[in-house]
């Protein structure tokens, strides 16, 4: 040990206000909790297997906590794959007022004021690169930001480190709102109401921007909007996590040497969620398919392809070209709830179930307005692109009990035997 350095590592600042605190102001920090009268006889302790809790909080709330929180660090540490070093301990609080003065460590009491969080982790490294650290919470007791913590204090022990900014907060954020076997958004629904309906924040500013710890609850929804999309979607998902660990670990990788052969699609997927998500949304089901191969329609062999009720945007391989009329037909069933009939393309009374179409241009990565098809009929798009379709469905809504599949056929005008059942369009 007499090898060893100590030194203070401050890793897992918070400083992130609860979003009802978003009434103050952008830039106002929220008003400190006051000191009401004392309502219990100070706070107690409480243990679990990987946590020791310091909190004012009642008994049943206190266990309520420690089981969510070795809940998430069942699944954090499963994703990370480290098991956690040792006790996490909390300084949990939800009156300041039952706290005996002293009894909170300076910087803890500051963020707690500031209805907050902090994560302080002491650390002691040998010049092999060996190391033990202990990490310590102080956390006002809302519904998420223990969690959001305590995520610090696991990457802290089991790291040494938490990782730069945009990926130790985003992260952190996830693991407040990660459910086992649910790819789902379930973030705050404030978060949601925020990010669509304000100007997208850049990839760039997010991963390469002046930004620290601490600095505002936007902030925190950004990072967690891209770190939920790169962690939940099968275009990002398999080199996410190995550039995680590669970065907790101290590895020469950032997000630039990982996806940047992919910057126009990240790009492009991000944005769409930013516009599309909702509590519920599921990446996983609504990624984008850039495999496909596209070609224009040529001759009178009519392209076929499937397309499932869960999913989004699904490519067709169609190019199509302005002023050209197409036919096409959709046959089979589907339908979006396993309490619902099965409805063909044309879908149900309220345009539930029903095939509609997008065209994407490849060049500029855009995306044009959505359209109806239905099972059958004749279009003439006013511009080129490549063809998506999808069954209708509200974003959100789109999940496991989404079932069916309808085959789509699509030609020329005119070009061989017409595909029947046609309606103009």
């Amino acid at each position: 040990m007499s090898r060893l350095l100590a030194c203070l590592l401050l890793v897992g600042v918070c400083g992130l206000p609860t979003v009802e605190a978003q009434t103050t102001g952008k830039n106002s920090k929220p008003a400190p909790i006051g000191k009401p009268a004392l309502t219990s006889g100070g706070p107690k302790d409480y243990s679990s297997k990987n946590f020791l809790l310091h909190t004012d909080l009642s008994e049943d709330d206190a266990k309520e906590l420690l089981v969510r929180l070795e809940n998430m660090l069942k699944l954090i540490s499963t994703y990370w794959g480290r098991p956690n070093r040792q006790v996490i301990e909390c300084y949990v609080v939800k009156n300041l007022a039952n706290w005996p003065e002293g009894s909170l460590d300076p910087r803890g009491l500051q963020s707690i004021q500031a209805q907050a969080g902090v994560t302080s982790t002491r650390k002691l490294q040998s010049s092999t690169g060996a190391f033990l650290a202990k990490s310590i919470v102080y956390a006002v007791a809302d519904r998420g930001t223990p969690q959001h913590e305590a995520v610090h204090a696991y990457c802290g022990q089991s790291f040494g480190t938490t990782g730069p900014t945009w990926y130790s907060e985003g992260m952190a954020e996830m693991g407040q709102y990660w459910k086992e076997n649910d790819a789902s958004v379930n973030c705050h629904p404030g978060v949601v109401e925020f990010i669509r309906t304000t100007e997208p924040k850049s990839l760039n500013s997010i991963v390469n921007g002046n930004e620290m710890t601490g600095d505002s609850w936007q902030n925190y929804a950004w990072r967690w909007a891209l770190c939920h999309l790169l962690a939940t979607n099968p275009n990002y998902s398999p080199k996410f996590r190995p550039l995680g660990i590669g970065m907790l670990a101290g590895q020469k990788v950032s997000f630039e040497s990982v996806y940047g052969p992919s910057a126009k699609e990240i790009s492009f997927e991000y944005l769409f969620f930013l516009k599309h998500f909702d509590i519920g949304f599921r990446a996983d089901l609504c990624a984008w398919d850039w495999k496909m191969k596209f070609k224009h329609l040529a001759g009178p062999t009519p392209q076929s392809v499937k397309i499932k009720a869960k999913g989004g945007w699904q490519p067709t391989g169609c190019s199509l070209k302005a002023g050209t009329t197409y036919e096409y037909l959709a046959d089979g069933q589907w339908n979006f709830s396993k309490d619902a009939d099965e409805v063909t393309a044309d879908g149900g009374p309220d345009g539930r179930g029903k095939l509609i179409g997008v065209l994407f241009n490849p060049e500029g990565y855009e995306l044009g307005a959505s359209f109806d098809l239905g099972a059958a009929g004749e279009w003439t798009p006013d511009t080129d692109g490549q063809l998506f379709v999808r069954c209708q469905e509200p974003w959100q809504e789109i999940n496991d009990e989404n079932s069916g599949t309808i085959t789509l056929k699509l030609k020329l005008k005119g070009k061989g035997a017409s595909l029947g059942n046609s309606r103009g369009k």
